[in-house]
């Protein structure tokens, strides 16, 4: 692959790093996994005969967005009226869930990550972190392997979050037996797993984070030894924090979950958060204070029903933030971009009820993108920029849809929003989907494979 030359761009949104612009009518061109130019009128001679070059008028190109957060085996058990949550608690809900989980296969396992970063890249994703947390001990310890394959087969930039549970349903969690592993389990198979994927390297396309389900189903020392094992590899820390389990934490501990977790070391520049929803202001200083990070996920407040995220008050205390689609479990679709649109709509829903004004609409981009780089401690994406990788989505705005709106093409995503798959996304200076056709698999043969293996669970 030598280089993909874009030809009349109608805007391109660029970031020096400064915050994003927008540059109209230019040209954007790749040379292998990084971009080398972006400006007016680039010269396509000179270039390597196999250089590609596209004509892109009309076309809005976005940096390549970035999810921090999700459970892809959950794809397989999405759009079940049995499953309603406005008909269960949500301890009843975890009762008839999790058996559900407990018995997906290694085939489940794949082609639900097949099926969740398939949806995921039609709608602009470039790099996900999926938090695989759900072991069955009939479907064995290379679940995450398989991932790693379908990431390779579709050509996502991939994070893997192992994650685990460790406290028994006995000692007051939620998870099933046949789910549960222990800490050295755990530890030795992250550490299997960083030492045979992990790539730190510029434009990497494998990483791994060592991710804990949640401090409410995992004992205390499954945490400090995740700890221990991050800081030693030099990967980063992932757990679900802040949706309603700090009152159990702190009946166990002494301590609510955000001080739990930066008392042991769970916290700072290397670690983000999923969710934080229930956190009070003085917790999210203190998080802005160490560094740690939170993936927001908006799109579970409609089918949960608990309060909105005061996102106004985490980027006004400087907390850093992500966006998570979340699993299909309390969010039905693997569409990020739909979280840019929902997350702005939310927060301008309950906007009279905050101290702190809703940030602007480029904002929810940025969480999108550059946010969520930083939340996966990357450097070299998440942005438009000389040097950076090559990932980036295409829309074509020269549809009735987008008449009135194409003034800023930087609010398009969060107020508007965008209906239709992207036209084109590329990852790492790779064409991997583009007029409705992925290009390095048959949809139909992938399609077909999710089929069987979803109709290996019962009640299907």
């Amino acid at each position: 692959m030598s280089g993909i030359l874009l030809k009349n761009c109608a805007a391109v949104v660029v970031d020096d790093g400064n915050g994003a612009t927008c540059l109209r009518d230019v040209d954007l061109l790749t040379s292998g996994t990084e971009i080398k130019a972006i400006g007016p009128d680039l010269d396509a001679t000179g270039l390597p005969e196999n250089t590609v070059v596209r004509d892109a008028s009309g076309w809005f190109v976005y940096p390549g967005l970035v999810n921090t957060h999700h459970h892809f085996f959950q794809t397989f058990v999405r759009n079940r009226a049995d499953l309603d949550w406005t008909k269960l608690s949500v301890i009843e809900w975890l009762d008839m869930i999790y058996p559900i989980f407990s018995r997906l296969t290694e085939e489940c396992f794949y082609h639900s990550s097949v099926t969740a970063m398939a949806e995921l890249i039609k709608h602009g994703c470039t790099t996900a972190m999926d938090h695989q947390y759900c072991f069955p001990r009939h479907a064995g310890k290379g679940l995450v392997d398989r991932q790693f394959e379908a990431a390779e087969l579709l050509g996502m930039r991939f994070h893997a979050g192992r994650g685990c549970n460790t406290l028994p349903k006995s000692e007051g969690s939620t998870i099933p037996d046949a789910m549960r592993e222990t800490t050295d389990e755990f530890i030795s198979d992250c550490e299997r797993l960083i030492d045979a994927y992990h790539d730190p390297a510029p434009f990497s396309m494998r990483q791994v984070v060592v991710a804990p389900c949640q401090p409410v189903n995992c004992y205390k020392e499954t945490f400090v030894e995740s700890v221990a094992l991050a800081r030693d590899k030099g990967v980063m820390m992932h757990t679900h924090v802040g949706e309603g389990e700090s009152p159990v934490i702190e009946a166990r501990t002494g301590l609510r979950t955000v001080d739990y977790c930066e008392d042991i070391g769970f916290a700072g520049p290397g670690a983000f958060y999923a969710h934080c929803w229930e956190l009070s202001h003085d917790e999210l200083r203190k998080m802005a204070a160490s560094g740690t990070g939170v993936s927001h996920c908006p799109e579970p407040v409609y089918l949960v029903g608990e309060e909105v995220t005061d996102i106004p008050a985490m980027q006004a205390l400087g907390v850093r933030i992500g966006l998570g689609a979340d699993g299909a479990a309390s969010n039905d679709n693997s569409n990020l971009m739909h979280c840019i649109h929902s997350g702005y709509m939310l927060q301008c829903l309950v906007a009279a009820s905050r101290a702190h004004p809703v940030p602007e609409p480029a904002a929810f981009l940025d969480y999108a993108s550059k946010g969520g780089a930083s939340l996966l401690g990357r450097k070299d994406i998440g942005r438009l920029a000389p040097g950076m990788a090559a990932d980036l989505f295409a829309i074509d705005s020269r549809r009735m849809e987008y008449v009135g709106t194409r003034h800023d093409p930087i609010s398009l995503i969060p107020k508007v929003g965008i209906g239709t798959n992207t036209d084109m996304t590329m990852i790492n200076g790779e064409i991997v989907w583009e007029n409705g056709v992925f290009t390095r698999v048959d949809e139909a043969e992938i399609f077909e494979g999710a089929e069987k293996a979803l109709a290996t669970l019962d009640g299907n």
